[in-house]
């Protein structure tokens, strides 16, 4: 049996993702990471984008908002704000919520709520994307 390591990825919303795969990628603040077992200890933040589960041949696919992953030799662990296997992503939601955000950052409003609505943005784009992509 081939080595592997435990993923484990959580949202506020609870527990998303706990398995034992082969190699995980993620979409890392410097750009794509690819996690295999034995991976040197690494802690860093992921960014909006498509995580890629490869289990038994397989590759799953998620979209995932901003978040931190811890690394180490035998487990992934990564704490996000957003965490959608693709076939679960409804395409008009996240459609609307992008021209919802999109709109926003047109009127006048603080840099905070730039902030949140440029999160917003991202989080609906990643979820578009992986979408797109990965016609379920």
């Amino acid at each position: 049996m081939a080595e592997t390591l435990r993923l484990e990825i959580v949202t506020p919303q609870g527990i998303v993702f706990s398995e034992d795969v082969h190699m995980v990628t993620l979409p890392g603040v410097e750009g794509q990471m690819g996690i295999y077992p034995r991976h040197v200890r690494l802690m860093t933040q992921i960014e909006p984008g498509e995580i890629i589960v490869s289990k038994d041949g397989q590759d799953r696919f998620l979209a995932v908002g901003e978040g931190l992953v811890e690394v180490s030799d035998s487990r992934v662990s990564i704490v996000t704000d957003m965490a959608i296997p693709a076939e679960n992503i409804d395409q008009a939601r996240a459609e609307e919520a992008r021209a919802r955000a999109a709109a926003r950052l047109l009127e006048k409003i603080s840099d905070e709520e730039v902030a949140t609505v440029n999160a917003s943005l991202a989080r609906s784009l990643a979820q578009l994307h992986v979408r797109k992509r990965r016609r379920t």
